[in-house]
């Protein structure tokens, strides 16, 4: 059984996202703006000062990075000794981001990272974060990525695609019997 629209003899171009146009211009605007923050700051107070904050940054970044790994995998440990699925791991995961930052060479990534390992922050982040997710996935148009599992298309030998609906049998229904091949 087949259902839904025909095949567009000619595909059109999906529109870029905003995201994907201003992503790239803002990571270089972002870069630009670290090294000439550094440079300032090497100048007022020298550059093995700078090297030195850098270097503290590293290890500062890896020491909690290690620390949230090591929380989230003994909330992981625990949660599936109880049978359950851990709660409240946007905590770790926002303190792996900040050790990210932290590690990241570059004063403003620091003061980014070190923000996001104040607790109050981290529970205002995290609450924003799961609504804007329950708000996306209740407004998620049908045929979206929550329709993937439920759609199949099937390529022919022939280069045709074929489109079609999973139908899933319960497993008394299924016939017992050889079943066809599935090529044609």
């Amino acid at each position: 059984m087949t259902t839904g629209a025909p095949t567009p003899t000619h595909p059109a171009t999906p529109r870029r996202s905003r995201l994907r146009t201003f992503l790239p211009l803002g990571i270089a605007a972002w870069l630009v703006l670290e090294i000439w923050l550094l440079t300032v700051v090497a100048d007022a107070i020298g550059g093995l000062a700078v090297f030195l904050l850098l270097v503290a940054g590293l290890v500062l970044g890896s020491v909690v990075i290690k620390r949230a790994g090591r929380r989230a995998f003994q909330a992981l440990n625990e949660a599936l000794q109880r049978g359950g699925t851990p709660a409240g791991g946007g905590g770790n995961g926002l303190m792996m981001l900040g050790g990210l930052l932290i590690m990241l060479p570059g004063l403003i990534s620091d003061a980014l990272g070190l923000l996001l390992l104040i607790p109050p922050v981290q529970k205002v982040l995290s609450r924003y974060a799961e609504r804007t997710f329950d708000r996306k996935i209740r407004e998620a148009n049908p045929g979206s990525f929550g329709d993937a599992f439920q759609q199949a298309r099937i390529h022919r030998p022939d280069g045709k695609v074929v489109q079609g609906e999973v139908i899933r049998d319960e497993p008394g229904d299924a016939p017992q019997g050889p079943r066809p091949p599935l090529t044609g």
